[in-house]
């Protein structure tokens, strides 16, 4: 392997596979599904201490590593830089989600712009939204990002989501698509807007972990 190679697959090793729970996949396997939320006891420590250590530690040149490569790394790396509120690679989750190049990874950058919440990191999802949601034919991150919106929205005391929002708007064009093609339930806004407030007041709890 080249030196690259080898960092990005060390750094995988280290931060990307580690598991909490006996049964799950790795760590990315938690953070994705937000099966963490539900972690108790022994389980939510061994979950939840090395996260925070990790997010506090990892180098630039690791999450760099981690964010070059694969769906899992780039969902690992953006939920250790919005734990630790990295502001620095905010440009980088930018690109990464304007992109949209993979699937799963949006969550971990919708997460890591809401752990931001300022006007800047509204604008980028909104420049998201914006492009996306025409896309009706794309199942992308879609919902997640409204949510992300809404909840910034509700810190900022702004309304950056209303134009999305209104009935029969871009948004529910896009689910009313989504629903015609797969046959899921609604993305309903508050919904989505619920999901992302439980996973940011978990993660600011995170300092004081039980």
């Amino acid at each position: 392997m080249t030196p690259e190679e080898v960092v990005h697959w060390n750094a995988v090793r280290r931060y990307v596979r580690p598991r909490a729970h006996r049964r799950s996949t790795g760590r990315y396997g938690e953070l994705g599904s937000g099966q963490f939320l539900r972690f108790e006891g022994a389980t939510r420590r061994r979950f939840l201490h090395p996260l925070l250590l990790d997010a506090a530690s990892i180098t630039d040149a690791d999450l760099n590593a981690l964010l070059a490569h694969g769906w899992r790394p780039r969902l690992t790396a953006a939920w250790l830089i919005g734990v630790s509120r990295r502001v620095s690679y905010r440009a980088r989750i930018a690109e990464l989600l304007l992109d949209s190049e993979m699937a799963y990874a949006g969550l971990g950058y919708c997460f890591a712009l809401a752990r931001f919440g300022t006007h800047e990191d509204a604008g980028i999802l909104t420049a998201y939204l914006n492009r996306y949601l025409p896309r009706t034919d794309l199942h992308y991150d879609q919902p997640v990002a409204l949510g992300a919106l809404l909840y910034v929205d509700s810190r900022l005391g702004t309304a950056y989501a209303a134009p999305f929002t209104p009935p029969d708007g871009p948004y529910q064009r896009w689910v009313d698509a989504a629903i015609h093609e797969s046959g899921r339930h609604a993305y309903a806004p508050d919904r989505e807007q619920s999901t992302m407030e439980r996973l940011c007041e978990f993660a600011d709890g995170w300092s004081t972990p039980g």
